[in-house]
């Protein structure tokens, strides 16, 4: 649901921290999107747990959780972010909504989402220039995987694995079995 329209990233950097949080900028409205179950968050935070260490180890960028970037005017905060080794350089830890736009976003499906949104949300963040987006979708235990290269749908018995972060990779269901 929309609590404000006419709304840019400037004004969106400016709000205050408790109208900002757990809400997006889309076309101009301030959307809600709070609603995150105990296992989206697991699995978030598990996602963060295993990448972020492998990411830094290998110096290739950084790997963030609900930061939000410009996709067009729009502020959208990927449940995970990976950001390669030049955008990483250009993060500004002060501000609310970076201006350019991660290498990898993770969508983690919430009790909220509808297929159409995140699909619509996903396509965003490609045309935006996103190379690779994820979706996990928790309860059917499987993950979309949408890129240059491929456009998919993989079961438990798939691997989740990027050539953004090299040698990295864990079978979906084994992801699924730990949150």
């Amino acid at each position: 649901m929309a609590v404000a329209t006419g709304l840019t990233i400037d004004d969106f950097e400016k709000l205050p921290a408790d109208l900002a949080r757990k809400h997006e900028l889309v076309h101009g409205e301030l959307v809600d999107v709070s609603g995150n179950t105990g296992n989206h968050n697991s699995l978030r935070d598990l996602l963060i747990e295993l990448l972020a260490p492998y990411v830094r180890q290998r110096k290739l960028g950084k790997v963030i959780g609900e930061q939000e970037f410009n996709f067009d005017g729009n502020a959208h905060g990927p449940d995970v972010s990976f950001l390669n080794v030049k955008n990483a350089r250009r993060f500004d830890g002060n501000r609310r909504v970076q201006p350019f736009v991660p290498e990898l976003a993770i969508e983690i499906v919430s009790q909220n989402d509808t297929f159409e949104a995140l699909m619509k949300k996903a396509l965003r963040y490609r045309r935006c220039g996103t190379k690779e987006v994820w979706i996990f979708d928790i309860e059917n235990r499987n993950a979309f995987a949408l890129s240059e290269r491929q456009q998919a749908i993989l079961d438990e018995s798939r691997m989740f694995q990027s050539d953004l972060i090299p040698g990295f990779s864990i079978r979906i269901g084994e992801l699924l079995d730990r949150i």
